[in-house]
């Protein structure tokens, strides 16, 4: 049975502060835990008016003191902005206080604009494949697992704290390109599908056929990120999902806005009429009811070959995401 985690964001819905979209992060992940979800991600997104979360590392750290059985980690870290070594410190760190619970996701990209990620001193996504190498070596040198020999010019360079273990390893997926990498590499995979808006089975299957052994896993693990939404009728989840079609519109026509409000949401579509960009808009998203967007994600998890798919919900409410996360574990 293909498991079920969720992805948060920390969106910025209506009127609320950047502030407030990362404490409710932190209220989502006890709501996830108690609905009985695998894993709960955060990721790092900067200079994003629609997003909150910039350093999923403390977030992790503050959802480490506030939940006890869940799965916990970055969806993910964009490696190309940070030293590989202080990565590798923060997610011991996170390990030591939730032993077994973290998983560290990375991806190549900036999460960024390119001026954001100059502010950022970014070494650039052709960077990535030497800071993984770095990084990966340095979490099996921290637990044991795999010392450095003598010889490597790290040798002597300790992650601190040195641990029993070391988090997971995934790296996040938007090509076949980079499934290949992350199967060679063989750790696990994320296909960001709300990101690509593209079929992930290739990926997958690429990732599968590339995949090689390695100390983080001996089989191949992979994993969907997609955005799905479920309300009690499939015409209040298509009327609570407006902010989301609005921001998509934003979206696609090149302009970085937060989520409107309910209010503000419906009077915008109200004003635009039909408009056949609101199809594309639509298949951005599972919305429906509950049993609705179940069948969905396991149609979405068959085709696939998925071993977990993560949920991205952007209900104007907290009340509204809590709703739509229990209808959808079911």
């Amino acid at each position: 049975m293909t498991e079920l985690s969720v992805l948060d964001l920390s969106p910025l819905l209506g009127a609320m502060t950047g502030a407030e979209a990362v404490r409710e992060t932190i209220a989502m992940v006890q709501i996830a835990e108690k609905l009985g979800f695998n894993r709960f991600w955060v990721a790092e997104h900067h200079s994003i008016p629609a997003f909150g979360g910039s350093a999923p590392e403390i977030l992790i750290a503050a959802m480490t003191q506030v939940t006890s059985r869940i799965r916990l980690g970055s969806g993910g870290v964009m490696l190309p902005n940070h030293s590989p070594l202080k990565i590798a410190e923060q997610f011991m760190v996170l390990e030591g206080l939730a032993p077994g619970r973290i998983d560290l996701g990375v991806g190549r990209a900036l999460g960024a604009d390119m001026r954001t990620g100059s502010a950022l001193r970014s070494a650039g996504s052709e960077a990535f494949p030497q800071y993984f190498a770095l990084l990966n070596a340095w979490l099996l040198d921290s637990s044991g697992k795999e010392p450095f020999p003598e010889r490597h010019p790290a040798s002597g360079i300790i992650a601190q704290p040195r641990g029993p273990s070391h988090p997971d390893l995934f790296i996040l997926c938007t090509s076949i390109d980079s499934a290949t990498f992350a199967g060679k590499a063989g750790v696990g995979m994320v296909f960001a599908e709300f990101i690509a808006q593209t079929d992930a089975a290739p990926a997958i299957a690429a990732y599968r056929a590339a995949f090689t052994p390695s100390p983080f896993r001996d089989k191949p693990w992979a994993g969907v990120g997609t955005s799905a939404f479920a309300a009690d009728t499939p015409e209040e989840a298509q009327r609570l999902d407006a902010p989301r079609q609005v921001w998509a519109l934003s979206f696609l026509e090149g302009r970085q806005t937060s989520f409107p409000s309910l209010e503000a949401a419906h009077a915008k579509l109200a004003a635009l009429g039909p408009d056949p960009r609101l199809a594309e808009v639509s298949r951005r998203s599972i919305v429906g009811d509950g049993a609705q967007v179940r069948a969905a994600l396991a149609a979405k998890a068959a085709h696939t070959g998925a071993d977990e798919l993560f949920i991205i919900s952007y209900g104007p409410t907290r009340q509204d995401r809590a709703r739509s996360l229990a209808l959808i574990k079911g």
